[in-house]
């Protein structure tokens, strides 16, 4: 039994009991991943888990034998940020910080969701193709709580990274 963490294969916590987040944490040291509630509220937990996001306090690191589960630190291509990384750098999208990981994994969830056709409660037509309008974009982020005021910014950076990776 392995989890594979941003690429490299680890093992599980010896607690079953141990959440995703925790383990992450506290035993493999990717303090990336934030604990905000430790309830599911707030979205500061995020990661992904075979590119679908999920929170990582709610779940529990043995679920996720064999899968592969993407924190913030394991994003960059080297040096390189994720075009999310950089256009909340661009976009003044943190001030403390504390939410900006989970927003950034939740992002990239959600952008592919929206590729797959995943309709929002806001979603006009739901057979139609999602566009992601700012009204999308702040409907399906919503799960993520900025509580510091930078919400504007990391609207506009998640808009600008999808129009930028959907050039590319």
């Amino acid at each position: 039994m392995a989890l594979i963490i941003n690429g490299s294969a680890v093992a599980p916590p010896a607690d079953p009991r141990v959440s995703l987040l925790d383990h992450l944490r506290e035993t493999l040291h990717l303090t990336g991943t934030k604990k905000g509630c430790n309830q599911g509220a707030c979205g500061a937990c995020t990661v992904l888990v075979d590119g679908e996001r999920i929170l990582s306090c709610l779940a529990l690191a043995v679920q996720y034998d064999g899968r592969q589960v993407t924190t913030i630190e394991g994003l960059a291509d080297g040096d390189a940020l994720h075009p999310v990384q950089a256009a909340f750098i661009e976009h003044d999208g943190f001030q403390c910080g504390y939410c900006t990981p989970g927003q950034i994994c939740s992002a990239i969830g959600m952008a592919a969701e929206a590729r797959r056709g995943v309709p929002s409660h806001v979603s006009a037509d739901l057979a139609a193709d999602v566009t992601l309008t700012n009204d999308e974009i702040r409907e399906r982020m919503s799960g993520n709580l900025c509580r510091c005021g930078a919400h504007n910014g990391i609207i506009d950076a998640i808009r600008d990274s999808l129009v930028t990776e959907a050039a590319a």
